[in-house]
């Protein structure tokens, strides 16, 4: 009977928080989507139910009667409950990630932490709270919070009153966090006229603004050109949030939008306004040939993971030896700055 292998002299794991973990890693190593999906669909089965009635259910064998239990997952329950590391979880911890280049490991040792995370208030999988601690695992002092902005319906982009009401919930968790820091902020579409999709009276509130093209993105050169430079210009943005637009796998693959990347590249270093470079692998955006004419032209860089969930905030190290290979260095990382040091560069922007 299998219960009679599950209780040694080894207390009891919590096999929610190893489901959860190993998702967390099979994330961070881009492993394929539905392994991540097979273990968070586990952990909140199991999270419904409660440790004591898994226990129970291993004990009686009926564990896999639950939906989003299956064969490997079932095991590796059964594993913690008696009280020993998963051999799931043994073997990502023993492999977590590859080593960066040197010089792209010097430039991820300086970021100081991520100016572009999701939600679940808008596309994202996970709370405030839960990128949070993320976060902090990964080492970063900060993170700012980017959820999308009205217009991005499909993206459920948060209408004004819903992103103050989370900014009363980030200041709640900056309470009980310190000393790591969440940041305010905001992906903020760029419309078409160049103007961004908020109330500006409520960017003019956020520590970080993002600002990011999510429409006509097969735009004319030289209107997407004006859009952007009239972003830039904007006292309320920050940072500009993958540049062309391209999607390099996946079901949406599209090619880079069309810009004068000189004239682009040349207002942000005039409005002192930092380029994101987007590690989601998807994306890699800017492509090396733009990156490498942003860093001619002296612009700041960000260097964001656009993490949508906690293992994705190890994706930053995809941008860090992109940023090695087009020659940035720690002093154009805006966050490579302490926070401190990030919101003084952002708000300066208001009052320039």
């Amino acid at each position: 009977m299998r219960g009679a292998i599950l209780w040694g002299v080894s207390a009891p794991r919590d096999p929610i928080a190893d489901l959860r973990r190993i998702a967390y890693l099979l994330e961070a190593m881009q492993e394929p989507g539905y392994r991540v999906r097979a273990f968070r669909s586990a952990a909140s089965a199991l999270a419904e139910i409660g440790v004591e009635e898994a226990a129970t259910r291993a004990a009686t064998g009926t564990l896999r009667e639950l939906t989003g239990i299956g064969e490997v997952t079932e095991r590796t329950v059964l594993e913690s409950l008696r009280g020993e590391e998963p051999v799931y979880l043994r073997r990502l911890e023993s492999t977590e990630g590859t080593p960066l280049a040197e010089g792209a490991a010097t430039l991820k040792a300086a970021l100081r932490g991520d100016c572009h995370v999701h939600t679940e208030a808008s596309d994202g999988g996970a709370t405030i709270r839960e990128m949070a601690e993320a976060a902090m695992e990964v080492g970063h002092a900060y993170m700012a919070i980017t959820d999308h902005s009205p217009r991005l319906t499909v993206a459920n982009g948060l209408s004004p009153d819903r992103l103050r009401a989370q900014l009363v919930e980030i200041q709640a968790l900056n309470d009980e966090l310190t000393p790591f820091r969440i940041l305010t902020g905001i992906e903020v579409d760029i419309n078409e006229d160049g103007s961004l999709d908020q109330e500006p009276e409520l960017l003019a509130l956020l520590d970080v603004v993002v600002g990011s093209v999510h429409s006509a993105l097969r735009s004319k050169e030289r209107e997407m050109t004006v859009r952007m430079v009239t972003a830039l210009a904007d006292p309320n943005l920050d940072i500009l949030g993958h540049c062309t637009g391209r999607m390099k796998t996946g079901k949406r693959t599209r090619p880079p939008s069309t810009f004068d990347a000189d004239i682009v590249f040349a207002a942000a270093a005039r409005f002192d306004k930092a380029i994101e470079i987007n590690s989601r692998p998807e994306r890699l955006d800017p492509p090396k040939r733009l990156l490498r004419l942003a860093v001619e032209a002296g612009c700041r860089v960000a260097i964001d993971s656009d993490a949508h969930s906690q293992g994705q905030l190890f994706w930053l190290g995809n941008g860090c030896e992109r940023a090695f290979l087009c020659g940035v260095t720690p002093p154009m990382i805006v966050n490579a700055l302490a926070a401190d040091d990030l919101l003084a560069w952002t708000a300066a922007h208001g009052t320039g």
